[in-house]
């Protein structure tokens, strides 16, 4: 077998990682034709797909209204035998109802805040912002995934 095969995530594995991480690396391609590389925070969508809000008017919007494709990392660990990861090849679909981004806004205050009092009583900011923002479905088309420590520390 393969070292690639050896670090390769299960589909279940894959989903469980996205649940656990709070953010991804979004590479777009920018207007000059260069990768355009930005942090967000994300929610996991099914088996491998996430979610985001973002201000309607940022750099990768622009970018995915012009190539709605995006490659997409998640990633976790220190040291090499505990690295994990997910690459993504993504198509893009940029929302703009406002109800949909609301939602998707809720979520990741979810997600974010521990304190479940503190989240619910965030939902007027969250309305308030949302009128500026877009929601993005990252729906992957390939993924890629390791977990070093499959390798039980052998090299």
């Amino acid at each position: 077998m393969s070292r690639r095969e050896q670090i390769k995530m299960t589909p279940e594995q894959v989903k469980a990682f996205l649940e656990e991480q709070l953010t991804a690396q979004v590479a777009t391609i920018g207007p000059n034709g260069r990768p355009h590389l930005v942090p967000v925070f994300y929610v996991p969508r099914g088996d491998a797909a996430i979610a985001t809000w973002t201000y309607a008017k940022s750099q990768k919007v622009a970018n995915l209204r012009r190539l709605p494709q995006a490659t997409v990392l998640v990633e976790s660990g220190k040291d090499y035998a505990e690295l994990r990861g997910v690459s993504m090849e993504c198509d893009v679909t940029i929302f703009e109802d406002l109800e949909q981004i609301v939602a998707i806004g809720q979520e990741l205050t979810g997600r974010m805040i521990e304190n479940d009092e503190v989240a619910t009583s965030a939902g007027q900011f969250i309305r308030a912002q949302a009128a500026k923002r877009v929601g993005l479905l990252f729906t992957p088309t390939k993924v890629v995934s390791w977990d070093h420590a499959k390798l039980g520390g052998a090299y």
